[in-house]
């Protein structure tokens, strides 16, 4: 008779033999956050990663915090700060990156009226800047 698991059971099991799944996980945990901003959510994806791989006793050690913040961090409803993320993240064996939109539309360079950044205005490239030695100069 074959053993019923649960989905919890499932993703433990997968991400301790494959550090690849367990990373693929974590790419769209974040892509999840970052379309609906549920912080808990992919604090959740983390802490299932973290689970198998060895629990937070054993990520905490290796990164070098407290269990108990580690703990009290993942079950927040803030978000991390962006450098113990990227600690944690590196204890896992990844990394946060940045990537371009699939919408070629959506980059910096957009000309619609609700980017709050006017576009920059190219220079004079003949206008000198002026530097310590060509103020010592005029002395």
């Amino acid at each position: 008779m074959r053993k019923l698991r649960t989905l919890h059971e499932f993703l433990m099991e997968r991400f301790a033999a494959d550090s690849k799944e367990a990373i693929e996980y974590l790419d769209v945990a974040l892509e999840e956050y970052q379309e609906d901003g549920d912080t808990s959510f992919f604090l959740l994806g983390i802490q299932n990663v973290i689970e198998a791989q060895g629990g937070v006793s054993e990520v905490a050690k290796e990164i070098g915090i407290a269990p108990q913040v580690l703990s009290s961090l993942l079950s927040s409803e803030k978000a991390p700060r962006l450098d113990t993320l990227n600690t944690i993240l590196q204890g896992l064996g990844c990394r946060l990156s940045i990537q371009p939109l699939k919408d070629a539309n959506s980059g910096l360079h957009r000309a619609d009226e609700s980017y709050p950044v006017p576009p920059r205005e190219s220079t004079d490239p003949n206008l000198e800047v002026a530097t310590e030695s060509n103020d010592l100069r005029s002395m």
